[in-house]
């Protein structure tokens, strides 16, 4: 009889790992559309209001490529830490000011910190568990940090607009409070034994592997970067570009929401069947959600409209959780263990630097032509990504 395995929610580090990401991801989800909603509040057009979360996603992309540096001379408590209280932090002071300067600035802060913990969080969950259960380690991961983003993304445009920008500010330093977490989850990582190296590394066609290795590894953070753009899109001007404040709850509840299961769902099926096979899939459900947005936002607050955008968020939401599980688990396969902690910092990269992309782009042709038309864009370029990662998929891989 086989011994039954404990569920990953239980095994060592993981419960402080998901209460570090859970109050870390509070914080981050309740400024990710208000501090934009605070710039505009302010007086900032569209582009400086896209701007706001694309300096944001620029300074973590950019942090996050000093973190594995960072944990070598800090080690992973100190790390953990400066990431909560960064992200933290700079929350109650955007109520100094709603002028763009300052609200880029206190963006700017934040980035240190999501960009310190988007790192340690991924590669944490390499180090900590098993390379077979990592789906559903991921989508437990997951889990923690879509269920704020479900709850507090629509909630928060809400609480500015019917409470107080200041609410949402007191709240926005959640971070603060996993400080005691981060450090238990600190040291349980420092215990943790360093990857393995694999005999196939070190052979003399090493660097072959390594070459296809990479480009494993290269559709999958392209395919992130596609989706989160198009969800980024959304987060961040959901609140400008509907006049209905119960369309855009529903419009963020809806994506987040899915977002949340998708992310939990495709972890054991990922597992199960493999990764690689749903990313086209899930691009073509993020291109339709494109399409549906786009339509959605043409014409008013009416029944037909109302149901096209909240179909759209649906679909973009399904690919947006799915593809952050399915992506993050096809690209630790593909680059080995031994290469976790790159493959976390190019992963988190990708999803951080589409968010921003998103945000700016999206912001920069709706002040040019409309967001319809930037949705429509969005929808193309989805399509075209997923033919390329069926026409080049990689013929053999690597566990």
């Amino acid at each position: 009889m086989t011994e039954r395995k404990p569920s990953v929610w239980t095994l060592p580090g993981i419960p402080p790992l998901l209460v570090t990401t859970a109050l870390a991801f509070s914080g981050f989800s309740l400024l990710m559309p208000v501090a934009p909603l605070w710039a505009s509040h302010g007086g900032a057009d569209s582009f400086g209001i896209g701007l706001v979360n694309g300096l944001l996603m620029l300074v973590t992309v950019a942090t996050q490529m000093l973190v594995a540096p960072g944990l070598r001379v800090l080690g992973w408590t100190k790390m953990l830490v400066i990431g909560v209280f960064f992200l933290g932090a700079p929350s109650i002071l955007h109520l100094l000011s709603d002028q763009l300067p300052l609200v880029l600035g206190l963006a700017a802060a934040r980035g240190i910190g999501f960009g310190i913990i988007t790192v340690c969080g991924s590669s944490a969950v390499a180090a900590l568990v098993e390379p077979k259960r990592r789906g559903r380690a991921i989508g437990a991961y997951g889990l923690a940090i879509a269920m704020p983003q479900f709850v507090l993304i629509p909630a928060a445009p809400w609480i500015a607009e019917y409470i107080d920008f200041s609410v949402v500010f007191a709240l926005g330093a959640a971070p603060v409070a996993a400080i005691p977490f981060a450090i238990v989850l600190g040291r349980r990582l420092a215990l943790a034994p360093p990857p393995k190296t694999s005999p196939i590394d070190v052979a003399p066609q090493g660097s072959r592997i390594a070459a296809v290795r990479t480009r494993a590894v290269v559709m999958p953070i392209i395919a992130l970067l596609t989706i989160t753009c198009t969800g980024g899109a959304v987060l961040t001007f959901a609140p400008t570009m509907l006049t209905d404040t119960t369309n855009v709850v529903l419009a963020l509840l809806t994506l987040t929401g899915l977002g949340a299961f998708s992310r939990w769902f495709f972890g054991g099926v990922a597992d199960r069947f493999g990764a690689r096979r749903f990313i086209a899939p899930l691009l073509v459900v993020a291109a339709l959600g494109a399409m549906g947005v786009a339509f959605g936002v043409t014409g008013g607050t009416d029944a037909a409209h109302t149901a096209l955008l909240l179909v759209g968020s649906a679909f973009i939401g399904t690919a947006y959780g799915g593809l952050q599980n399915v992506t993050l688990v096809e690209a630790f396969a593909a680059a080995g263990d031994r290469a976790r902690n790159v493959v976390s910092v190019v992963w988190n990269a990708g999803f951080d630097l589409g968010t921003g992309l998103g945000s700016a782009l999206v912001g920069t042709l709706a002040t040019a032509t409309s967001f319809p038309a930037s949705f429509v864009m969005l929808a193309v370029v989805s399509v075209v990504i997923a033919a390329l990662v069926v026409m080049l998929r990689p013929r053999t891989t690597f566990a």
